[in-house]
């Protein structure tokens, strides 16, 4: 039994694949009005908005504190920590390594 499946193993690994030139049905499943769009071309166009109602439920991966919106950013802030988490196309990116560090205000004296 143990032959019989190493030598199907080999021989369905050894066996050269067969190479297709695109041919008419290849063609026509590519579309012909125009370059395809890339990640480089929405630059003009406006991000879409974040929906605030996710912060009743987002929290912050690594504290479990609610997190604050800032527009002018488009990040979700935790201030305790002093992170911020990326809002890409809408979507909040909540992975801590991707989180950028912000400074907390220093308004607090310390206490001697």
């Amino acid at each position: 039994m143990f032959k019989n499946v190493l030598s199907r193993l080999v021989t369905q690994t050894v066996r050269p694949h067969r190479y297709a030139p695109p041919g008419p049905v290849i063609q026509r499943l590519i579309p012909a009005s125009g370059p395809l769009r890339s990640f480089t071309d929405r630059k003009d166009e406006a991000q879409p908005q974040f929906d605030a109602s996710l912060l009743d439920v987002l929290v912050c991966p690594l504290s479990k504190k609610p997190l604050r919106y800032d527009a002018e950013t488009n990040e979700l802030i935790n201030e305790e920590l002093g992170i911020a988490y990326p809002i890409l196309d809408g979507i909040p990116n909540m992975i801590p390594q991707e989180a950028r560090l912000i400074q907390k205000d220093s308004t607090e004296m310390p206490t001697q």
